[in-house]
């Protein structure tokens, strides 16, 4: 059993992998500043406390108050176009917080942590599927932020021993019994798919000429549920004398071959039984034709596949738990 601190365990992945490690029997306290979070969503099992990562000297109180052993850092600003128009914000809660994190973590003496990164620190890659030692060099200031990150916990590591593994994925989707996606305002495509189901939203592909199967971007998708998995055996493999993490870590999370935006809406039609609308817009600026990671290395180090990988099961989740819940959370 360890006492493991998530930021952002409010939040959609973060709230799927705090039920992973209560599940795997690990004590569990949330960090939330509840600003894109939910208070419902914190499993009754864990201890929330309602604050921010950003502020170090409360940050370290906390960590000796709970007595915490490894933190999941879940929280993060993660829109890319607010990080286009507002860098400045982006770079004071995902570099400056972030460091400000680590040095609270020194001083309280916790040297284990799991990063929840991006593959946005890929930007447009030369090649897919992604290997973790392709070129980095990310597109907008979310993913710069999250590349800068990832460094600090690399430096630290070899200076300090901090014990850390960054994991990098895409798109998450899907549920599980008591997690859904709930966002505002709601940019990905499963939920945003799943409104114009439901006649709550017009629906837009961005391009239907790209070089692929049926003309549209090709994306890696991975259930919340695998992400929370993954999460979990990353902080395990952070204990003292796991020869794993004698090194930082980085692995990428996937599905292995993608979907395409099509496919998505192929997938989601057969789950609610009737046609979805929508029209083809022009492409967006900067979206390459397929981004495709691949997760070998976290097969290899963290023996780690998914085991949700069909689209319809994804999609199937989401549409069950908005079922379930169709006003999202309480609060």
């Amino acid at each position: 059993m360890t006492r493991i601190l998530v930021t952002g365990g409010a939040g959609y992945v973060g709230a799927a992998s705090v039920e992973a490690l209560l599940t795997a029997g690990h004590d569990v306290v949330v960090l939330d500043d509840l600003s894109t979070g939910h208070r419902a969503a914190v499993p009754a099992r864990a201890t929330l406390h309602v604050g921010s990562y950003v502020a170090g000297d409360a940050f370290g109180r906390l960590l000796s108050a709970e007595r915490i052993e490894a933190v999941l850092h879940c929280a993060a600003r993660s829109l890319v176009g607010e990080s286009i128009r507002d860098p400045s914000r982006y770079y004071r809660d995902n570099v400056a917080g972030g460091v400000a994190m680590l040095e609270a973590m020194r001083s309280a003496g916790v040297e284990r942590v799991v990063f929840s990164s991006s593959a946005a620190v890929y930007g447009v890659p030369d090649a897919t599927p992604i290997p973790e030692d392709a070129t980095l060099r990310p597109v907008n200031p979310y993913g710069e932020t999250k590349r800068t990150f990832e460094g600090a916990l690399a430096w630290y590591g070899r200076a300090y021993g901090l014990r850390s593994v960054s994991l990098r994925y895409f798109n998450v989707a899907g549920a599980t019994a008591t997690v859904g996606e709930v966002h505002d305002p709601e940019t990905h495509l499963v939920p945003n798919v799943l409104l114009a189901a439901e006649g709550r939203r017009d629906l837009t592909l961005f391009g239907d000429d790209y070089p692929t199967s049926d003309g549209t971007c090709v994306r890696d998708y991975i259930h919340v549920g695998d992400v929370a998995d993954a999460h979990l055996r990353a902080i395990e493999a952070t204990a003292p004398g796991d020869g794993r993490t004698d090194e930082p870590v980085v692995c990428n999370l996937g599905n292995g071959d993608g979907f395409s935006n099509r496919q998505v809406i192929a997938a989601a039609e057969a789950v609610v039984g009737r046609p979805i609308p929508f029209t083809v817009g022009p492409r967006r600026a900067g979206d390459p034709p397929v981004l495709v990671a691949s997760s070998a290395r976290a097969a290899d180090m963290l023996g780690w596949r998914p085991a949700h990988p069909h689209l319809e099961e994804m999609v199937g989740s989401a549409w069950a738990w908005r079922h379930a819940n169709p006003d999202g959370y309480p609060d």
